[in-house]
């Protein structure tokens, strides 16, 4: 009887499933492996297996954990959901005059236009390319353009942070956990959605009546997982609830719900050390790894705070995990009663806050 096979079904499954077929021919035929009998069976084999696999990456294609990002997006829209865009950096920059709306300058590599004055001398910039790579100058910009009177021109300040397209993984996460709560009308996941879809935004926090009945607050993060500027702070404010009318419906809050958006805090966390080197290491052979170490785990706890599913909980740094990492580091030996902000214990901040790298004394 000939074996079944299905989907994931391998090649070898494939060659037994043809040496079963060869088996079941009259056994007074020549069935060896160089026969012409077994070799005339292979051709179909090989059709078989081109067969199976075009199938099964059809099957793959159809479910969303397994589907390539083409048709995840197929399988989003379903669902109202959209790939977050590429979008630009907003700079501020410092000039020694006023330039014109529109004027374009250089900086290494990149283009930036001017699109809003500040004050006097002082514009914001948006880089002319999509995404990350538009957060990492600063310095001296380049007219491109002539402009009478200009000396100097210093980009100076991240406003809003240029960010890549959505990453295929996160979308497919996203995806999934849109059947675990579902938007609508102003609920919690609804602001959720719709804040974290605005440019710059990594992460926010939904309090209900902070200020009284029908009253919402918003906490965001930046999507670099730092605190985000004013600048941020208002565009977002903006686009939920317009402060010079709020509770009227106009932005994407319903109508009568009050809105306010705040940065999410910073707290200076200090540390002490107490290293054994390594022979012929000093604290200034280590010190500039030491804290790139230790601020990559303060990234690590923003960006838990900006995933975290309960708004009320405080982060914890943890003296474990800062000796843990920096036993790691050329030079350290080893590493023990290491103090935050002066004390042995860990140290937990309030629920809107995220840690910031204070002064390290190794």
């Amino acid at each position: 009887m000939t074996q079944p096979f299905n989907l994931d079904s391998t090649l070898e499954d494939i060659q037994a499933i043809k040496r079963t077929n060869v088996a079941e021919l009259d056994e007074r035929l020549d069935m060896r492996e160089t026969s012409p009998l077994y070799n005339a069976t292979a051709v179909n084999s090989i059709e078989i297996i081109q067969m199976l696999t075009t199938l099964k990456n059809y099957v793959d294609m159809v479910f969303a954990d397994t589907a390539p990002r083409e048709t995840l997006i197929r399988r989003m829209a379903e669902r109202g959901l959209t790939p977050k865009p590429a979008t630009k950096a907003k700079w501020r920059a410092i000039f020694n005059i006023d330039v014109p709306i529109g004027a374009r300058f250089s900086l290494d590599r990149l283009n930036y236009t001017v699109i809003e004055k500040i004050s006097n001398g002082q514009f914001i910039l948006e880089c002319e390319t999509y995404g990350v790579i538009g957060n990492t100058e600063y310095g001296t910009l380049i007219p491109i353009n002539y402009i009478d009177g200009l000396q100097t021109a210093q980009l100076v300040e991240l406003l809003v942070p240029g960010e890549d397209e959505e990453d295929t993984e996160v979308m497919r996460r996203r995806y999934f956990n849109s059947f675990g709560s579902v938007s609508f009308g102003g609920n919690r996941a609804d602001y959720k959605e719709k804040t974290l879809a605005q440019p710059g935004v990594g992460g926010v926090r939904v309090y209900r009546a902070w200020g009284g009945g029908g009253t919402v607050k918003l906490v965001i993060i930046n999507s670099l997982y730092q605190k985000p500027t004013q600048t941020l702070v208002a565009d977002v404010q903006e686009a939920v609830d317009p402060l010079y009318a709020q509770g009227e419906g106009l932005g994407y809050a319903p109508i009568d719900h009050s809105v306010t958006v705040f940065a999410v805090d910073e707290v200076s966390i200090n540390i002490g050390l107490n290293i054994t080197y390594q022979a012929g290491w000093t604290w200034d052979d280590i010190q500039a790894n030491v804290q790139s170490v230790i601020e990559d785990y303060f990234v690590e706890l923003a960006k838990e705070w900006a995933e975290s599913e309960e708004d009320n909980a405080g982060l914890v740094i943890r003296i474990s995990q800062i000796e843990y990492r920096l036993l790691n580091v050329s030079g350290v030996l080893d590493i023990a009663n290491t103090q935050l902000n002066g004390g042995t214990a860990n140290v937990q901040i309030a629920p809107d806050a995220i840690p910031k790298v204070g002064v390290i004394n190794g």
